[in-house]
């Protein structure tokens, strides 16, 4: 444990003493080790310990908050203290005594990073660099970025919450560049999860980068994408990335709460396709945004926020949750101990359906298929949003035509959700570091393949090349 049981009580009391109404401790201890290969060669081998605590004081809507890297007694104490004197009152509650709740899931690491030797972590990275770029003699660059993370916790508030907890994760991603010249194309995956070096005896890195290399090589001889409105097939693997940017985060408490999001205030309407759920799970087993606890005790949950197309719930951290007068949905999350809390997403995905992914796409006479997203934006007040495709093909005739580049995808994000006609039974995962104020934390995306009868594609019109 990083803090006695005693320890924590004294400090809770301190930060209580000048008339807040909830206090909480988050200590966190942090083991990175981060390996990159670049150039044909391995640039950097990084290992650190980072430690630190953060002190949060509510009274009423104010919060306060601070943070020391000093997680002794003392140091926490002064930091309580310093808390404390943003009040102008008295004591008016003490800290009730500790509990330990239970976990939302439990889950093993049956290889930890930190038993593993750094030569065999490097020899990964380079055995995914020299697969990558024996793929073709057009592949001009390739970075093998690997990262491996523990993090332990120890979590205290004055409602009587206690956790200890540990965090392992572990990552690969591969970025190949292809050129023939002319034309610039690059391919990416990666691959990681809460767990540990065992990822990489069901994950073969070689092939993962000889995948990222591909997808490269093949968009170099794509045709331009066109232009204009048109049906979309949407793969389950090319992740959730649409779920997460488009819905995920309009589905956040502090959002609906602040007015910016365009699903405030329409819990029990129809703001999808009834074919359409939405779920954000942590209990997940293995997944990059899976935990026990979320970074204020609270149990990991699963949480149905959108069933057959009925909005149902949203994201709730203890500070939205208490506003509303409910519990958290333990989504309450921080990069840190520099960090407060606030609502982010975990594992969020759309339910798988019925249908066979490939019947989707015999049955579309004329369409983009889109087998892998890239980067994008959304407003989540709207809904808007613009994403690049990083691997499409043409659907001719029900079936997957020639490749093409240069397409994105523009549209609503509740209004796309309405129109989806097919929603298949395949789930396919991405991952990813999601930012919001600021603050970067772990995260899965996932979805089944869907079509939407008709969006906007950008690329090039039709009648410039000619067709």
């Amino acid at each position: 444990m990083l803090a006695k049981e005693a320890d924590l009580m004294a400090v809770l009391e301190i930060a209580l003493q000048r008339g807040g109404d909830f206090a909480e401790i988050f200590i966190e201890r942090k083991r990175i080790t981060s390996i990159s290969c670049e150039d044909d060669k391995i640039e950097r081998v990084n290992s650190g310990l980072d430690q630190g605590a953060g002190i949060r004081v509510l009274a009423g809507d104010r919060t306060v908050y601070s943070y020391t890297n000093d997680i002794s007694r003392e140091g926490l104490e002064k930091a309580a203290a310093q808390v404390a004197a943003a009040f102008q009152g008295e004591a008016q509650v003490k800290p009730c005594a500790f509990s330990r709740p239970r976990p939302g899931a439990d889950f093993e690491f049956r290889r930890r990073p930190d038993s593993v030797p750094v030569e065999e972590k490097v020899e990964l990275v380079q055995r995914a660099n020299k697969a990558a770029r024996e793929v073709d003699p057009r592949i001009r660059q390739v970075t093998v970025a690997y990262g491996d993370v523990i993090q332990e916790v120890t979590i205290a508030n004055s409602e009587g919450v206690l956790v200890e907890d540990e965090r392992v994760r572990c990552r690969l991603a591969v970025n190949a560049v292809a050129s023939d010249g002319k034309i610039i194309q690059t391919g990416y995956e990666a691959a990681g999860g809460l767990c540990g070096f065992e990822l990489f005896e069901e994950i073969d890195a070689a092939e993962l980068a000889r995948k990222a290399a591909r997808r490269a090589v093949q968009m170099l001889e794509a045709r331009p994408a066109p232009a204009g409105k048109m049906t979309v097939v949407m793969a389950a693997e090319a992740g959730g990335t649409m779920i997460h940017e488009a819905c995920g985060h309009g589905l956040e408490a502090d959002l609906v709460q602040k007015g910016l999001s365009v699903y405030a205030g329409k819990k029990g309407q129809q703001v999808a396709s009834p074919l359409i759920t939405v779920i954000d799970d942590p209990t997940l087993p293995s997944k990059y945004g899976s935990f026990r606890f979320d970074d204020e005790g609270a149990p990991g949950q699963r949480t149905v926020l959108i069933q057959n197309g009925i909005l149902q719930d949203y994201m709730y951290d203890y500070l939205t949750a208490r506003k509303e007068k409910r519990r958290s949905t333990g989504n309450g999350r921080r990069e840190s101990y520099q960090d407060r809390p606030i609502p982010r997403m975990s594992n969020t995905f759309i339910a798988p359906g019925n249908d066979d992914p490939e019947e989707i796409i015999r049955s579309t006479a004329r369409g983009l298929l889109v087998k892998k997203m890239g980067g994008g934006q959304v407003n989540t007040t709207n809904g808007d949003f613009v994403f690049d495709v990083a691997e499409g093909y043409l659907i001719q005739d029900g079936k997957i035509g020639p490749a093409v580049r240069g397409a994105t995808l523009t549209g609503n994000g509740p209004e796309v959700l309405r129109l989806v006609d097919r929603v298949g039974k395949d789930l396919g995962f991405s991952l990813g570091t999601c930012g919001k104020d600021g603050q970067g934390v772990p995260v899965g995306d996932a979805q089944p393949t869907i079509r939407i009868p008709e969006m906007v594609v950008g690329g090039i019109l039709e009648d410039e090349e000619g067709e």
